[in-house]
């Protein structure tokens, strides 16, 4: 089957799935819980595009294992960091803004326009399994998913763990890895996106390399460093001296 053709049916995968997830956040009133669906949509993607492909490298093999391992992750972790709280600030400011409309709304500005940028995003995880095979790029796509994944899932933990003491209420964590970037997750996540990205380049796809700079500019500009920082910078007195020390994305020595 054509690659193009297989591209478009992740697509229609991609948008039953979240058209699901949008009938589902009526009935509990919570739209928030696209964040925690998001990585669990990539898993679909790269799994309706192995089932098209006419055969399976080692190197897509490892690839889909990269993504289950990653999607999962990254689900039950929001998930749990979700449950038994109300609904994402962000959400909920759209929620009362918009009123009686929201529930179509909702549709367009959060589960919709997150699924196109599932589906553009996830043709990386399409080009990563055609003609992939174990070379140079692929070895290099594994050594940056593997620290981007630890940045991600380490970071994340430690933060976890600093937001369960109450003590901590309204202060800023500035220790472990968050002492040399103000947000080792999106650093991590945009390098395992990186790493797919060599992935597709083993097997001569450098186009698709559109995909981790779109993920790469989401999470410096839209959804990631810019929104949270103008948002903590509001809430919390002392994250304006944690920005003037701490890089905000590259792992870097504190400024004095």
């Amino acid at each position: 089957m054509d690659v193009g053709m297989i591209f478009l049916y992740g697509g229609l995968a991609i948008w039953l799935y979240v058209t699901a997830i949008w009938i589902l956040s009526l009935l509990i009133k919570r739209a928030d819980i696209m964040d925690t669906f998001w990585g669990l949509g990539f898993i679909l993607s790269s799994q309706v595009y192995a089932y098209y492909l006419p055969q399976r490298s080692l190197a897509a093999s490892i690839l889909l294992s990269l993504v289950i391992l990653w999607g999962l992750r990254l689900a039950v972790y929001i998930g749990a960091r979700a449950w038994g709280q109300s609904e994402d600030a962000r959400y909920l400011k759209w929620r009362n803004e918009n009123g009686p409309r929201w529930w179509w709304f909702s549709y367009l500005k959060v589960f919709l326009l997150q699924g196109v940028f599932m589906w553009i995003v996830s043709y990386v995880l399409l080009m990563a399994q055609v003609n992939a095979s174990m070379n140079v790029f692929s070895y290099i796509g594994l050594g940056l998913f593997t620290v981007g994944f630890l940045f991600e899932s380490v970071g994340d933990c430690q933060m976890w763990a600093f937001k369960r003491k109450p003590e901590n209420k309204g202060k800023v964590l500035d220790s472990g890895f968050w002492k040399y970037t103000r947000h080792p997750n999106y650093f991590g996540e945009s390098l395992l996106w990186w790493g797919f990205g060599f992935f597709a380049l083993s097997g001569g796809h450098w186009y698709a390399l559109i995909s981790p700079l779109i993920m790469h500019w989401l999470l410096l500009k839209v959804s990631g460093v810019a929104m949270l920082d103008k948002l903590l910078t509001d809430t919390k007195p002392e994250y304006r001296e944690y920005i003037r020390t701490t890089s905000a994305f590259l792992p870097w020595l504190k400024k004095g």
